[in-house]
């Protein structure tokens, strides 16, 4: 707050920090998720329970226990993890969990992986959220984060400097350009609807089979020096350059089953849902014994993935090799699904049974959040009347009598500042606090 300010301005000032502070924790953290078993929830990493324990693997815990049990802890935000259940209430972490208080046997099914050693992407660099300037992609099947550049989506930039300078305000969400100034990825996050890492493009046969293919995009170049470029886009047929809008056109009025890849959606969804629709038309046991409907991949995509097959590199995605063979691509391997891509799967019976082994890619899965708050978003004045009334007769009436006297020496402060027409500054305003909690302090003895 500057040295002085008019009370339109403090009051919108408070206004809007209520507002924030809605947006930034609109749920309850009241319950520890543990009693509903193995979810796909928000995990956080604890670092200080971790440092405490160095002998023990790194454990999860929900977003509850990030807030109501370890709160002045230093704490890794790992996002969402299938299958997990958390681990604060279990005999695996030191510190006690407040909400689930009936101590548990160590999570036997959990799968530690690791981003709970605070390690992502092929690359293997520690994130750090003071000096990262890239925005890191998650994959869909391992769930792990990759930064764009080790994507091909981008040059590597060098680290933010350790006091960065203040940046203006803008769209945390964007992604054409990150917040630290970097130019427009390869692929923008409108174009594509998931990421599959190459690790997991390998071992999944009907992601690898149509690899490539259109609406699967992938980042190849043919030879060393080349700039990256992108296959498995349609190209419009009559004209060279289509703007956005003639884009959008064609897609409405096309027959084919494939959407135009990369192209601009209209109005899509948030990220990581699909419409309702698209959901009712997925049928995971569609006829299996008809024959193979993936189109034909071209064989130099053919050659690049048989070239991962055969690779020393099984570090959940890749070492960040470019594998190539003679005529082929040169390539890490990774796959971006357009929009509709769980529609488009070939369901025959040598590509229905790796879809099936892998859930995800046919049906969108569910996230767990907490419970809404129903007393976020309320003004400091709305949650102090709702706190009033659950108190008892008596204390509710010396709350407000004392709330009444400390109003009534307020205005006897500000009249003199009102008579001379002199402005108010927050050092008055401290002063005069000041001196009642000397007061208080004084009637305690």
């Amino acid at each position: 707050m500057s040295e002085s300010a008019t009370l339109t301005s403090v009051l919108e000032s408070q206004a809007s920090l209520v507002r924030e502070a809605a947006l930034a924790l609109p749920h309850q953290f009241s319950q520890c998720t543990y009693s509903l078993g193995h979810i796909r929830q928000a995990v956080y990493l604890c670092l200080t329970c971790s440092r405490a324990s160095p002998s023990s693997p790194p454990r999860g815990i929900c977003s509850a226990c990030s807030v109501a049990c370890h709160t002045d802890h230093e704490q890794l935000e790992l996002f969402p993890k299938r299958h997990f259940r958390c681990d604060c209430p279990t005999r695996a972490l030191a510190h006690p969990c407040t909400l689930h208080t009936t101590l548990e046997e160590p999570n036997e099914h959990n799968s530690y992986g690791r981003n709970f050693e605070g390690v992502f992407c092929r690359c293997g660099r520690p994130y750090d959220a003071e000096k990262e300037r890239e925005t890191m992609i998650q994959c869909l099947a391992c769930e792990d984060w990759f930064h764009e550049s080790c994507l091909n989506l981008r040059e590597r930039p060098p680290s933010r400097e350790p006091t960065p300078a203040a940046e203006a305000p803008g769209d945390d969400g964007a992604s054409d350009a990150s917040s630290s100034g970097l130019p427009p990825p390869l692929i923008s996050a409108d174009d594509y609807d998931a990421l599959i890492c190459s690790g997991c493009v390998r071992e999944i046969y009907a992601v690898r089979r149509v690899a490539g293919t259109p609406g699967v995009l992938m980042v190849v170049r043919d030879h060393e020096g080349q700039p990256w470029r992108i296959i498995g886009k349609e190209e419009p047929k009559d004209t060279a350059a289509v703007d956005i809008e003639t884009k959008g056109e064609e897609r409405a009025e096309s027959t084919s089953e494939a959407p135009i890849a990369g192209g601009k959606r209209e109005h899509p969804p948030s990220e990581g849902e699909e419409p309702r629709s698209k959901k009712a038309r997925i049928s995971p046991g569609a006829n299996p014994s008809s024959p193979c409907s993936a189109p034909p991949q071209d064989p130099r995509v053919t050659k690049l993935i048989s070239a991962e097959l055969h690779s020393d590199s099984k570090t959940n995605g890749n070492s960040g090799t470019d594998f190539t063979r003679a005529d082929g691509y040169l390539g890490a391997g990774d796959v971006f699904l357009t929009e509709g891509f769980r529609d488009r799967w070939c369901r025959c019976r040598n590509c229905l049974p790796s879809l099936q082994a892998h859930p995800f890619l046919l049906e969108e899965e569910q996230t767990y959040e907490p419970p809404e708050d129903p007393d976020s978003g309320l003004s400091l004045e709305e949650l102090g009347m709702r706190a009033l009334q659950r108190l008892p007769r008596e204390k509710a009436i010396d709350g407000i009598m004392a709330f009444n006297a400390m109003r009534d020496d307020l205005m006897k402060h500000l009249r003199p500042f009102a008579e001379r027409g002199q402005e108010v500054t927050e050092a008055d305003i401290r002063a005069f606090f000041d001196a009642r909690i000397q007061e208080l302090r004084y009637k305690r003895r």
